[in-house]
């Protein structure tokens, strides 16, 4: 087809006059035809899927006819009247591809903002009111004298090659449609092919036309690379343009840019010459769409600025005021002296973040909509209601006193005390308050904010649910920074250390397994228990570090028991918090490989109290472990035992609370023996933790105990000393009281 067109081309430059004609006629029909018949190809693979396919095919198909009836005629030597039927196929090309560019984007212009589609208008009218201006010649001839059906023909060329013109131009003002390469392709081709009519159309009106010229080859280029669009965008089978975001616009603004100029220039000329009505009325409709599009991006911009205000002080969440808006506000009201008294309320969801642990951020985000909502209601209008950010929120109350705020403190509580229904899931929640006075507790916002979230803390770790401020709050808080500092530095230190209890095999009394129990080696208090420093822990959200810390030793000493020919098995307690990263299996695992051990070599514990509070994000976490070949044990196992059936666990560890009234309650013993063999049924290891008598340690044998661990045979002690221990005992003999026993408390 394109060499076709290139021997046309060369041979309407270099044969004479009667011959060129006829060559560059024949071979540009060819040309055609081999265009319609691409088309139809495309249209065979294809089918009716594609209307834009379809209608291009017969669009081009009904200008070669056309053309082929113009050939016959003039080949036979006959005349062409005018108006002739080849006119009809010509003319039904316009609507055919109009109708194909109007498929090919209506499912990319879906959802077009308004101002796009008016600088689409803009391009198009711009564009229509230059061509007019170019094809004033060709209408005032074609207009002079009576109207009749030829004279609405010759109108009918120039006026289908305006319209097209506008229309390729406003597409391509189309923000958000991007043309690809094959898109570029349909464009090209038209524009060629309008042009090609638009010259012959002025040399046929100054009678200057000459058949075969280079440009009897611009019809055949034109329809050409229309059918190459066609015949990519059948083979992909996919949109002939991309709808993709535009980061700017730029080529919308430029398209309507210059568009609005042209339109203006044409009015301005206008003023200077004489043009057709056509084109002076084309350029005023395109200064009343620029002039419309100017308007329209005013109020987008006013619209947007205000947006950016609103957003600045709103919390997109919740849609209450944000922060910034709580300090400008709450500045401004307590500058006002008409009300002395004040409260600031600083208010903080309780185990918010087991929550979004447990049952995802979205629920969390739900669960903080619906807090946000019920604290709007309790609140009376005229009070300050902000959410700081995470699960914060504070109100300044109006003409409130301590008990006022109290009051209000208690309504809030009771307010969030009733059942919140996430996605079907029933949840509570509660929320702990400090309570600042102004101006008794500060004379300005931050002051405030300050002592009120003290006051908030004091709520929270006495679980009182509300707190007021007083002075003796901040040494309290105070030390509880400086006990968090500490701790942070404890972890970067070495300050942890870790004392090892054994589990005795009750029916061998060997020892296989020891638990991992974390003591701070602190530098002036000494050691301390887990209890004196685990809370402060979770709150300050360090527990997953530690968690690291303490798994780094355990593994560390595991190595070194196995370098020794001691293969121990060590179990370390996870945490609720440890549990919510969903990184620890690969942590875990890799902390293993980095050691040369295998998963035998670690037992995880995880409490009954997790596993039935959120069973599916157990399994979860659990499973890639388990899989991996490490052992998972139930700590403090005894409030129930739906979980047994669908867990991947291995071991029972039954809490102290069951083993010490053994000797004195035969009900307490049936229970003990009961859960003992509900666990063997089930194919599942049951250790006895807390074991502190002879007593017990021989009724936990008759009943079939696996393992024991507790005070009488060992306390938790440094390793050195466990592997004193484990040289110099000997299992068969009688095992001995050990005195002085700490409290339960200290036990962990």
């Amino acid at each position: 087809m394109w060499l076709l067109l290139v021997v046309a081309t060369v041979g309407s430059l270099a044969l004479p006059g009667d011959a060129r004609a006829l060559v560059v006629d024949g071979l540009g029909m060819l040309a055609v035809w081999i265009s319609a018949g691409v088309c139809w190809l495309a249209v065979s693979r294809v089918g009716f899927r594609r209307l834009e396919v379809l209608l291009s095919a017969a669009g081009v198909t009904s200008f070669a006819l056309g053309l082929t009836y113009l050939g016959v005629v003039v080949a036979g030597g006959g005349s062409v009247p005018s108006p002739s039927p080849a006119d009809v196929p010509y003319i039904l090309f316009y609507p055919l591809m109009l109708g194909a560019l109007f498929v090919a984007v209506r499912h990319h212009a879906q959802g077009v903002a308004s101002s796009v589609w008016l600088d689409s208008a803009v391009g198009s009218l711009g564009a229509a009111s230059v061509l007019a201006v170019l094809l004033s010649p060709v209408l005032a001839s074609a207009t002079v004298g009576p109207r009749s059906l030829a004279t609405a023909v010759a109108v009918a060329y120039p006026m289908s090659d305006l319209v097209l013109v506008a229309a390729v131009t406003g597409i391509t003002a189309l923000q958000g449609v991007r043309m690809g390469g094959r898109w570029g392709l349909l464009v090209t081709g038209l524009l060629v092919f309008a042009a090609a009519d638009v010259v012959l159309a002025l040399q046929r009106t100054a009678d200057i036309f000459v058949a075969g010229t280079p440009l009897d080859a611009g019809w055949g280029i034109g329809l050409a690379l229309v059918a190459m669009w066609v015949d990519g965008t059948a083979q992909s089978d996919r949109p002939a343009m991309q709808e993709t975001p535009s980061a700017t616009g730029a080529a919308a603004l430029a398209v309507s840019s210059v568009a609005t100029a042209a339109g203006l220039v044409v009015l301005i000329a206008g003023t200077r010459v004489h043009l057709s009505t056509l084109a002076v009325a084309l350029a005023g409709v395109t200064l009343l769409a620029a002039a419309a599009r100017s308007q329209l991006a005013f109020r987008l911009l006013a619209r947007m600025a205000d947006l950016r205000r609103r957003a600045a002080v709103t919390d997109e969440l919740t849609e209450l005021p944000n922060r910034r808006a709580l300090y400008a506000e709450g500045q401004t009201r307590l500058g006002n002296p008409r009300r002395r008294r004040r409260a600031l309320l600083m208010m903080d969801l309780n185990k918010f973040k087991e929550v979004n642990d447990s049952l995802g951020h979205h629920t969390g985000d739900l669960l903080l909509v619906q807090v946000s909502a019920r604290l709007r209601e309790t609140l009376r209008a005229d009070d300050l209601l902000a959410r700081l950010g995470g699960d914060e929120f504070a109100a300044l109350l109006e003409d409130a006193g301590h008990d006022e705020a109290t009051d209000v403190a208690a309504k809030l509580s009771a307010a969030l005390a009733e059942s919140f229904v996430l996605d079907g899931v029933t949840l509570h929640s509660s929320m702990s308050i400090g309570i600042a006075l102004f101006p008794d507790d500060g004379a300005d916002l931050s002051a405030l904010l300050r002592k009120a979230d003290i006051a908030m803390y004091r709520a929270k770790t006495s679980g009182g649910g509300h707190h007021v401020y007083c002075s003796a709050d901040d040494a309290e808080d105070t030390t509880r920074l400086q006990k968090v500092e500490e701790l942070q530095t404890a972890l970067t230190d070495g300050q942890f250390v870790v004392h090892y209890q054994p589990m005795i095999d009750l029916d061998t009394g060997d020892v296989h397994a020891v638990e991992a129990l974390v003591r701070w080696n602190h530098p002036t208090r000494g050691l301390l228990y887990p209890d004196a420093f685990l809370h402060l822990v979770e709150e300050s959200g360090l527990m997953p570090t530690l968690t690291r810390v303490v798994l780094a030793l355990a593994l560390d000493q595991v190595t070194a028991w196995h370098a020794q020919g001691q293969q121990l098995t060590v179990a370390v307690n996870l945490s609720a918090s440890s549990l919510g990263d969903t990184a620890l299996p690969k942590q875990v695992a890799s902390m293993l490989a980095a050691r040369g051990l295998g998963p035998g070599a670690l037992q995880l514990e995880i409490t009954e109290e997790f596993l039935m509070a959120d069973r599916d994000r157990a399994r979860n976490i659990l499973t890639p472990l388990r899989n991996s070949g490490i052992q998972i044990s139930i700590d403090d196992f005894g409030t129930g035992c739906s979980y047994l059936r669908d867990l991947p666990i291995d071991q029972l560890k039954l809490d102290r609370a069951f083993i010490f009234p053994m000797a004195d309650d035969p009900h307490a013993a049936a229970l003990v023996a009961a859960t003992i063999d509900l666990a063997h049924s089930l194919g599942l290891r049951m250790v006895a933790e807390g074991v502190e008598t002879n007593t017990a340690y021989a009724e936990l044998m008759a009943l079939g105990c696996d393992q024991a661990q507790g005070y009488y045979m060992s306390r938790p002690v440094p390793a050195a000393e466990l592997d004193n221990w484990l040289r110099n005992r000997h299992p068969a003999e009688q095992l001995t009281d050990i005195p002085q026993l700490l409290p339960p408390a200290a036990l962990g």
